[in-house]
């Protein structure tokens, strides 16, 4: 059985299992109205391809895109200049301030035994080294637990390297285990005395290419450098250490912190305004920056133009929803989530009028599940929508915890129902965070179908006036 078929077969047990458990209501929610314009838009979507198209304007006239950099800034003014193209209601921007960050160079190698010339990249927010760079000795540790069970003072003078290898996962759910050492290894290498921490990257692809991304420090502990080798240099460096002999690593990164420098970058935001309550919001999130490396096609290109795509689609349409929806592509997202918290403390107020959301930030293949984080009463809507999507084979999960994904987690934390999209993502981290990042990554078909989902998403929850909360 293909894969497709498998996920349809599924799907369609998912609904049915569903349906039988929890029966609907005497009389559908949504009504064949909207569930006509919806499959009228599922039409509209899977022919026009404009996702697909957006994304490659984003990748070839904007390109990189991490706060700070001309490229944000290139990448707002693009991303307004669309939506305003596309005939959004209403288009503006929010102002989202963080501080300084620059990448420099970075030049790693082993010394001894085995003299070999390391592909490394510096972590977001990374220190650099002093200026002749550090050299001392590896000691590897097999994932950060170990490297948090050694003792005090174990690591004085040394370099800390955690070899820990994603795994390879549809949902993606190998991310977790393996970015802990990302965001904490150098805080937890730094009280134990070492002078700089390294890991395997963050991927499960088999490129000579590092992976970036955010890490952390925290007050009282030295800040070290910190830097991600590529997964075969990774195996270079671990397979000296296994022979027994002590290594030698040399480490010389100029990337440099300006914590007192405050950059402005911003979330875009653009609107269909509904026509019966205005001032109620299906939000469809995604977020415009992304790293240094690539061309941010898939992290976040891919979201971006979704959700742009599904308000455009939307807006074709003879009239309004009664509900607005809200497409907001979010600022500042990779260093830590700013743009979204900045949101909030602006919207705390109307948080309320936040029906719903939905975000893309992960995968590059086609939607399977549809997992809700809504009150009891609107499971029966939700398994009606589920019902619509269940030919683009994607099944209704029998959870109902979302809290939104990425950016959206946080507004879901603060209250606003969800519903969780999940791509597969099979092949999402063998370019996340990479020069891999590019458009010859994205696939036209998949974006159709998504971007049908999204567009019916939308629409269903704003013209059909479930309270999601219930």
């Amino acid at each position: 059985m293909s894969f497709r078929s498998f996920s349809g077969a599924c799907a369609v047990l998912a609904i049915s299992s569903s349906l039988f458990s929890h029966p609907l209501q005497a009389e559908d929610i949504l009504s064949e109205q909207i569930k006509s314009t919806a499959l009228e838009l599922k039409e509209t979507a899977l022919k026009a391809g404009l996702a697909y198209e957006l994304d490659e304007s984003l990748s070839t006239e904007v390109g990189a895109r991490r706060v700070g950099t001309p490229g944000d800034k290139k990448g707002v003014d693009w991303a307004v200049a669309k939506m305003k193209a596309l005939g959004f209601d209403k288009v503006w921007t929010e102002e989202v301030t963080h501080v300084m960050w620059e990448r420099g160079e970075i030049n790693a190698e082993v010394i001894s035994p085995y003299p070999h010339k390391m592909t490394a990249i510096a972590l977001g927010g990374s220190v650099g080294t002093p200026e002749g760079g550090i050299k001392a000795e590896v000691v590897e540790f097999e994932n950060f637990a170990a490297l948090q069970a050694a003792a005090p003072d174990s690591l004085t003078g040394k370099i800390a390297y955690v070899s820990y290898r994603m795994e390879r996962k549809i949902d993606g759910s190998g991310y977790g285990p393996a970015v802990i050492a990302r965001g904490q290894g150098a805080i937890e290498a730094a009280k134990r005395g070492a002078v700089a921490f390294i890991m395997r990257s963050v991927g499960t692809d088999n490129n000579r290419l590092g992976h970036t991304g955010g890490m952390k420090y925290e007050d009282g502990v030295p800040m070290i450098p910190a830097a991600a080798l590529s997964n075969p240099d990774a195996d270079i460096l671990s397979n000296q250490i296994r022979r027994g002999k002590p290594v030698t690593f040399k480490l010389t990164q100029s990337s440099s912190r300006h914590d007192a420098t405050v950059v402005k970058t911003a979330n875009v935001i653009g609107e269909v305004t509904g026509r019966e309550t205005p001032e109620d919001y299906v939000v469809l999130g995604s977020h415009l920056d992304s790293w240094d490396v690539g061309t941010g096609a898939v992290d976040d290109g891919i979201g971006v133009t979704i959700t742009m795509a599904a308000g455009k689609h939307i807006l074709d349409l003879p009239q309004r929803p009664k509900r607005s929806i809200r497409v907001v592509l979010f600022g500042a997202e990779e260093v830590g989530l700013i743009g979204v918290r900045q949101y909030l403390e602006k919207n705390q107020a109307e948080i309320g009028h936040h029906v719903i959301g939905a975000e893309w930030d992960f995968g590059v293949g086609r939607i399977y599940e549809m997992k809700p984080g809504v009150g009891p009463e609107a499971l029966n809507a939700i398994r009606e929508m589920a019902e619509l999507f269940a030919p683009m084979g994607v099944s209704l999960s029998p959870d109902n915890d979302a809290k939104g994904q990425s950016d959206l987690s946080i507004l879901g934390n603060a209250g606003m129902p969800a519903v969780n999209f999940s791509p597969d993502g099979s092949l999402y981290f063998d370019y996340h965070h990479t020069d891999n990042d590019t458009f010859d990554k994205v696939d036209p078909e998949a974006m159709k179908i998504n971007t049908a989902i999204y567009t019916m998403f939308a629409y269903l929850a704003a013209e059909s006036g479930v309270n999601f909360r219930k």
